[in-house]
């Protein structure tokens, strides 16, 4: 034997050797029983660390390792776990790794006597190798040329289930499994060709009876003095389980990526059974309670059957034949059924076929029982999901086309599979309850019916997002203001949910109370930004955040104003795409407007601009959900929101159809809120307009010239009214106010009467003393008006009041 060279001459008796794995870096990657019994260290301590370590005399020792790894051979000092040093012989085998990395497979031996020394190849050197040979418990095999086996160890006898004598002179097709002869036969053949080592993994049963194993299977050339290949030794070690336990960690992983990928309870549970069939179990179903499905907090029935609604099946074979129910129906099960104990209990089992807990299930559930003797089922894990401390439902695993039972390793498997899958069955569940409480609100928040108005002739879409964001929080709003303009809104909250929902509910409001006050949008947009830095700087302070996602409160917004009299536009934006206007010769561009900074960022100015549009145009204001979605960015989106725009559409209504349908994906992953106002204008003949004197005796003939002007428009019925408010306001204006002074009617869907004058100073309503002379003017305006108000103009102040012209207030 010690002819064979490559260390094969020098092997210790195996009865007293450690063998342990180290890789090409001097790290540990096996350690034996034998291993742990002669140094001490247990396998957790060693395995991934250097082997340097378990040196004696680090310096010399190194250099002992090192000369052993390079003649197969050697002696050195090794470390005990107690800190002593024992002397052991060392012999090195080379073989590679899964991946054909190069690694050695260490044996340790300590001398168990004094040796005599004996000349190189003597008989005794060949007795001691042909033992050492013989009683290694590793499968070890020696082949020549021909593929015939030379040799086989005690190890190899035990795995193929044949003596040494049976073994030699056979070959690896005359021995193992077809599948498995090709692949080493065809690997030996390369070994003989290249003299190089090579390490493939196998997977079969090595004789008759014996259960499916897993093997690295090392073939090493063994070279004559001359250096030739004449022989190959193959070891084969096992490995399942390792295998297995890869198998698992590669399960678990897959469960952690691919179980919860979206926020729906079903798809969670129905992700979970995919994951789990064929690798685990053949048969799987996942029932839950009911209430989950409407993100209700699940309750447990107090006694008798438990019914559960099946969420998700799975089976080895097609249409899942072994299930009673379909998904979407509910599953009865007995009281004392193991899924109804699992389920009060919150505890798996593990049960055979024949078991009492199984039978008793058998025998009051008849259907299932023929399923059971129909495709031979004879394993079944039950397994709780809870999440929070709740047991949320039952899984069921089932094995039948595979033989092995589960065991106590798969039960403890299946427990982690079904711990992460319930996580993401309630994470779905409460976002299924946080996303029905937000659409409500959001809902509640958005204008139910638009204000009505004659300055522009509306159409709006809101579409929440359908991703597992949640709601977000865009708004839009139409709010009328004085003199017959109107103003045009919409706005972003950044982020999702409640917070996003609830944040935009109080910018709505805070809009239309601004836009109340008249205020110029720049000025509109700087008290926003102000009421949003304080918002934040409340939230900042607040701890209960089960329900938020903790986020910057950040907002755009774009607000425009139009004025059909003038046919003029003014605008100013926070962060807000630019609005589109489309001429209506059907031109469309984008308004330039200045990027202003995004609410909340606070302390910068807002700018406006101001623009004329022909009648009949249409202005767009969307968000940016609209034109920035996962298929095209920002840019591209305005481009084709640009081309759809300048398409000719029946109507407003078809024109907000024809942009959701070809700008936005199926589900859309953010909200998406679309405004358009085709503008009209007010006939010069409807607007009347006089410039006063500030002389008191200029009232009379401005009461003069209201009643002509409402006779030529037919509103005799309130020129009583008219009058003594245009007396009143025109009164209030060269009294208080200053030059230039100015009269203007509109005839709308109301009469509004305008008086503007030089004074920035508001006119404030006061309670007039028994025998005071004025202070009644504002009081008598606002019981004969419907609206009145004040609106502040670059140059002054703008005093008006609404008389309705239907119902006059006598």
């Amino acid at each position: 034997m010690a002819r064979l060279g490559n260390g094969f001459g020098q092997l210790p008796d195996p009865a007293a050797s450690a063998t342990a794995v180290v890789d090409a870096r001097g790290t540990v990657t096996g350690w034996s029983a034998g291993a742990q019994r002669l140094l001490g260290y247990p396998y957790e301590d060693v395995v991934g660390r250097p082997a340097a370590r378990l040196l004696g005399r680090d310096a010399d020792a190194m250099v002992d390792f090192s000369a052993a790894l390079e003649r197969r051979s050697g002696t050195t000092l090794l470390r005990h776990q107690d800190g002593h040093h024992l002397e052991a012989e060392l012999q090195a085998y080379a073989s590679l790794d899964r991946e054909g990395n190069a690694q050695w497979l260490i044996v340790a031996t300590p001398p168990q006597q004094p040796r005599p020394r004996q000349e190189p190849h003597s008989d005794g050197d060949e007795a001691t190798a042909e033992e050492a040979f013989a009683q290694c418990h590793l499968p070890v095999m020696i082949y020549d040329a021909e593929l015939r086996a030379l040799r086989g160890s005690a190890g190899a006898a035990r795995e193929l289930g044949l003596t040494e004598e049976q073994m030699r002179g056979r070959r690896v097709t005359d021995i193992l499994p077809p599948h498995i002869c090709t692949t080493v036969e065809e690997g030996m053949r390369r070994v003989f060709e290249t003299g190089e080592p090579e390490l493939f993994h196998v997977h079969g049963r090595p004789r008759r009876g014996a259960h499916d194993r897993f093997w690295a299977v090392t073939v090493s050339p063994l070279r004559n003095p001359a250096g030739q290949v004449r022989h190959v030794q193959l070891i084969a070690l096992d490995v399942t389980e390792q295998h297995r336990a890869r198998e698992r960690l590669v399960l678990l992983n897959d469960v952690s990526t691919q179980v919860g990928s979206t926020l729906d309870v079903t798809r969670t549970a129905q992700e979970m059974a995919d994951v789990a069939v064929g690798r685990l179990a053949d048969f799987i179903s996942i029932d839950l309670l009911d209430s989950l499905f409407r993100g209700v907090e699940p309750r447990h029935p107090s006694e008798g059957s438990v019914a559960l609604r099946r969420a998700a099946q799975q089976s080895v074979f097609p249409g899942v034949p072994e299930s009673v129910i379909r998904p979407g129906e509910v599953d009865y099960y007995p009281e004392s059924s193991p899924p109804a104990r699992c389920l009060v209990t919150g505890l798996s089992s593990l049960h055979r076929t024949l078991d009492e807990a199984v039978e008793s299930w058998q025998t009051a559930d008849p259907e299932r029982a023929v399923k059971v003797r129909t495709f031979g089922i004879h394993s079944i894990m039950v397994i709780p999901l809870c999440a929070r401390g709740i047991t949320l439902g039952v899984a069921v695993l089932v094995r039948h086309r595979r033989q092995d039972s589960f065991d106590e390793d798969d039960l403890l498997l299946a427990e982690e599979i079904a711990a992460r899958a319930a996580v993401a069955v309630d994470n779905a569940r409460r976002f299924t309850r946080e996303q029905t409480t937000a659409l409500a609100l959001q809902r509640s928040l958005l204008p139910q019916r638009l204000a009505a108005q004659e300055a522009v002739e509306v159409a709006y879409r809101y579409l929440p997002a359908r991703s597992r964001a949640g709601l977000g929080g865009d708004w839009f709003d139409v709010i009328p203001l004085s003199g017959a303009r109107v103003a045009l809104v919409v706005g972003d909250v950044v982020g999702h949910g409640l917070r996003a929902s609830a944040t935009m509910g109080r910018l709505r409001t805070a809009v239309r109370t601004l836009a109340d006050v008249d205020l110029p949008p720049e000025e509109l947009l700087v008290a926003l930004d102000d009421l949003v830095t304080h918002l934040r700087a409340e939230e900042g302070t607040t701890t209960d955040s089960e329900l938020e996602i903790v986020t910057d409160l950040i907002a755009t917004c774009l607000y425009l104003v139009y004025d059909p009299v003038s046919r003029r536009c003014t605008a100013a934006g926070a962060g807000h795409p630019p609005p589109a206007v489309v001429t209506p010769d059907g031109t469309a561009e984008f308004i330039d407007l200045p990027v202003g900074p995004p609410l909340g960022v606070g302390g910068l100015p807002f700018e406006a601009v101001e623009w004329e549009v022909p009648r009949g145009s249409l202005l767009a204001l969307y968000t940016d959900g609209l034109v920035e979605v996962p298929e095209h960015d920002l840019g591209k989106g305005m481009a084709l929101l640009r081309r759809r725009l300048e398409r000719p559409a029946r109507s407003l209504e078809a024109l907000c159809d024809d942009l959701i349908q070809t700008l936005l994906p199926a589900r859309p992953s953010d909200d998406v809120a679309l405004l358009l106002a085709r503008t009209r204008a007010l006939d010069t003949g409807r607007v009347a307009t006089w410039d006063l004197p500030p002389d008191p005796a200029a009232v009379a003939g401005a009461r003069g010239d209201v009643s002509r002007r409402l006779a030529d428009w037919g509103l005799h019925e309130v020129s009583f009214t008219a009058e003594l408010v245009v007396s009143e306001l025109v009164t209030n204006a060269i009294r208080y106010g200053g030059p230039p002074i100015q009269l203007r009617l509109i005839q709308d869907t109301v009469l509004i009467c305008e008086v503007s004058d030089g004074s920035s100073a508001a006119p404030h309503m006061r309670r007039a003393r028994t025998f005071d002379e004025g202070g009644r003017g504002l009081l008598l305006v606002a019981q004969f008006a419907e609206r009145w108000g004040t609106r502040h103009l670059p140059g002054g102040k703008s005093i008006w009041a609404e008389i309705g012209i239907q119902n006059e207030r006598l």
